[in-house]
């Protein structure tokens, strides 16, 4: 599911002004481990996994033929998001040059929830970026995730099948 944010200035700028630093000022270090942490809970409590991925921008030439959804959808793949035992991955995608969040669930957990909730996780989240409030827009959205994971695949936490790790890019 898919949300994008209403930036005024065109792809292109955003992607050229956003690095690698950007992020992590924006999300330091002290930050991504408490991340780390915030999944590894949502986690708790059901047989799903969570996998977050923030990547910096894009090279320019790949702006124009690019989506957000289609580059989600490639980390998602990349990263074997759907090769969980119980196909109950989520990649959770921020697009950080646009502030633009993409949930990519697998097929068995994909089926359960709604459009209209990935859309309100992605909302939300958007919602606190647009305030300069990374880190608390990335754990709500993680536990609200977390929240859903335990409603439609309650068990006990097996073994860590994805990295709770937030991989920056």
């Amino acid at each position: 599911m898919t949300s994008s944010s209403n930036s005024k200035r065109p792809r292109w700028m955003s992607h050229a002004l956003t690095t690698r630093a950007t992020v992590r000022r924006a999300i330091p270090e002290a930050a991504l481990t408490a991340l780390e942490g915030a999944v590894g809970m949502a986690e708790r409590g059901s047989s799903g996994q969570i996998r977050l991925v923030v990547e910096a921008n894009w090279p320019l030439l790949q702006v124009k033929h690019q989506s957000p959804r289609g580059r989600a959808l490639e980390w998602f793949s990349q990263l074997r998001v759907w090769d969980t035992e119980h196909n109950n991955g989520v990649l959770v995608y921020l697009l950080f040059a646009e502030r633009d969040v993409e949930i990519v669930a697998d097929r068995g957990f994909n089926s359960r929830v709604t459009d209209a909730q990935w859309e309100a996780i992605c909302n939300a989240m958007e919602t606190r970026f647009a305030k300069g409030e990374f880190e608390l827009g990335i754990t709500e959205g993680v536990n609200a995730i977390g929240d859903l994971l335990r409603q439609h695949f309650p068990a006990d936490m097996g073994r860590n099948e994805q990295s709770d790790r937030p991989l920056i890019v």
